[in-house]
């Protein structure tokens, strides 16, 4: 496994072991789901793994609590007002004014100003309560099913365990229509901005429960990757997630390209590429051994990758070849966006910086 996702090392790890207490004083504990992040100065160059685009408001978020935004392209940035202080993992906007976020202990934040300030909609308390009750109304309509009997169990095991049900991704069609998804096949959608949520788990082939990484779309096409190569495509007409296997069984991260040009890419610089729907996979060499953390699109259609160590790669074909930009100072990355002006902003482990694309 490498740093990306990192979490899944450290976060599902630690968040797990202690799942939602931390110290403030010697003899005391407060769950960081009732405690508000920090003020820091400095919260811009702590670790930060999910960053997206508000308009030409670029938002981050990260460990903590941390939510950070910037009104130039990423020079300067403001700390946002956030409810909690559970590390998130990742952030997306439907709109200008409307975003979420999600990260440990099963958090979701949204927000209605541009991310100045956050309020929580949902946490991991929660989520076992909602699959219980939601699979045992299927339960009493379906009686001898199965399926369902598991899900009623796992729902019960989940309430029982408390609030660590970590969420990896979210992302929105608009601003009322949403996905959220996390470790273990956690996948909920919400047609009314977040206000209730279903829950999908069978909706998805993904009998063995993997974690679900990302979820993205491209064109018109939205994609969930995840462990052991996962891939699995929305057909929007039943409402299921079906599977799209590549010839990859290692773990991919995330989903990038364009209308025509779909790309998954994970572990060791593995990355695959379809051109007719998600039909068949090609693996694109990279000429790089490293995982691919990260991904962008530029205003002009290029396709940008970058490694977990920093290293930036650019697409002028669609994503049918890739070319390493040189002279790149390297860092470890988790999220990367493109700016307002080309530029292109990178997070991780040590915060946020810019950097120029040829």
């Amino acid at each position: 496994m490498t740093m990306t996702k990192w979490f899944l090392l450290t976060a599902l790890t630690a968040a797990m072991a202690v799942p939602f207490t931390r110290p403030v004083i010697a003899g005391e504990f407060a769950d960081v789901l009732d405690t508000p992040a920090i003020r820091s100065e400095l919260a811009a160059r702590a670790t930060l793994t999910g960053l997206t685009e508000a308009g030409e408001r670029l938002i981050a978020v990260g460990q903590r609590g941390h939510i950070v935004y910037s009104d130039d392209a990423g020079e300067h940035w403001q700390q946002a007002q956030v409810p909690v202080s559970s590390d998130l993992v990742a952030v997306h906007f439907a709109n200008p004014q409307q975003g979420w976020a999600v990260g440990h202990d099963g958090v979701v934040l949204h927000s209605n100003d541009a991310g100045q300030t956050w309020n929580r909609q949902l946490d991991g308390r929660q989520v076992g309560p909602i699959l219980l009750d939601y699979y045992q109304h299927q339960l009493a309509r379906q009686p001898d099913d199965a399926d369902l009997q598991a899900r009623v169990s796992d729902a019960q095991r989940m309430v029982e365990e408390g609030a660590d049900k970590p969420f990896l991704d979210v992302w929105f069609e608009n601003d009322q229509v949403g996905y959220i998804v996390g470790a273990f096949n956690l996948i909920f959608r919400t047609d009314n901005g977040g206000l209730s949520r279903a829950p999908l788990l069978e909706r998805t082939d993904n009998p063995s429960a993997l974690n679900l990484y990302a979820l993205r779309p491209v064109g018109d096409d939205l994609f969930i990757v995840g462990e052991q190569g996962l891939v699995m495509k929305l057909d929007r007409t039943s409402g299921r997630f079906n599977a799209t296997p590549t010839a990859y069984n290692g773990s991919f991260f995330g989903i990038t390209g364009k209308p025509g040009a779909s790309l998954v890419f994970g572990l060791r610089g593995n990355v695959f590429r379809s051109t007719d729907g998600a039909m068949s996979w090609n693996k694109i060499d990279l000429g790089l051994p490293l995982s691919i953390t990260a991904s962008s699109v530029t205003a002009d259609g290029r396709i940008v990758l970058v490694s977990q160590a920093g290293h930036v790669l650019v697409s002028t074909d669609d994503g049918a070849s890739f070319q390493l930009q040189p002279n790149t100072p390297l860092a470890p990355v988790a999220a990367a966006q493109v700016a307002t002006g080309g530029s292109l902003v990178l997070a991780g482990t040590r915060g946020l910086r810019q950097l120029p694309l040829e």
